[in-house]
């Protein structure tokens, strides 16, 4: 016959448990609380410190820089001003959007003038990159650095770096021969002080004087 009673309200919790549960229940319960009252192998510092020299991802890559083939540690999704800025020291490149919008960040690549924030460098392997730091030989400056300092081409001095990289890339591409094709080619890279005019004409000499980058 099936004993269809229900549990007695007032019994205790363990009453309510099978003699095969109830053992089952202590064996776990007491292996939960060894481990809580176990001393820790290794401290919390010591875990985040294990945790952190294990970074998913990371991979060598080679990046030549301003002449200079420079190896670092990166993961794949790293952009190549971060790459330049926190890996490589070389802070001349500007965070400025972080959007492409505002050219602060702008270097050459093979060349040509890129946003180095939506660029990956993992992308810039086995390329020609070129930095502001690059444009000076030894104290001899560049003539567009120069150029921008004799015409104040800069105010707070913070979009120099890619204003320079774009004017150099605009003065090697032959889009320095008037002021209008200049203010177009040099569109997106924005300056906050508003020396449109001053950068103008600083490109404007050095395209006179005849050099080409």
């Amino acid at each position: 016959m099936t004993d269809n009673s229900t549990p007695d309200p007032a019994a205790q919790p363990d009453e309510l448990i099978p003699q095969e549960g109830r053992r089952s229940f202590i064996k776990q319960a007491s292996g939960f609380l060894g481990l809580a009252l176990a001393p820790p192998l290794i401290s919390q510092a010591e875990r985040l410190t294990a945790i952190s020299k294990k970074v998913e991802g990371v991979s060598e890559m080679r990046l030549k820089v301003n002449g200079t083939v420079r190896t670092i540690q990166a993961e794949p999704r790293v952009s190549l001003l971060d790459a330049l800025r926190e890996q490589l020291d070389l802070t001349g490149s500007k965070k400025g959007c972080d959007h492409g919008q505002c050219g602060a960040c702008t270097v050459l690549v093979d060349g040509r003038p890129v946003n180095s924030c939506l660029t990956l460098a993992v992308m810039a392997q086995g390329k020609e990159i070129t930095t502001v730091e690059g444009l000076a030989k030894g104290e001899e400056l560049h003539p567009l650095q120069q150029a921008f300092i004799d015409h104040d081409g800069f105010q707070c001095g913070y979009c120099t770096p890619g204003q320079l990289m774009s004017g150099v890339a605009c003065l090697k591409e032959g889009h320095a021969k008037t002021d209008a094709d200049i203010r177009e080619w040099m569109s997106g890279n924005l300056c906050r002080c508003g020396a449109y005019p001053n950068i103008v004409a600083a490109i404007r000499e050095v395209e006179k004087s005849g050099f080409k980058g």
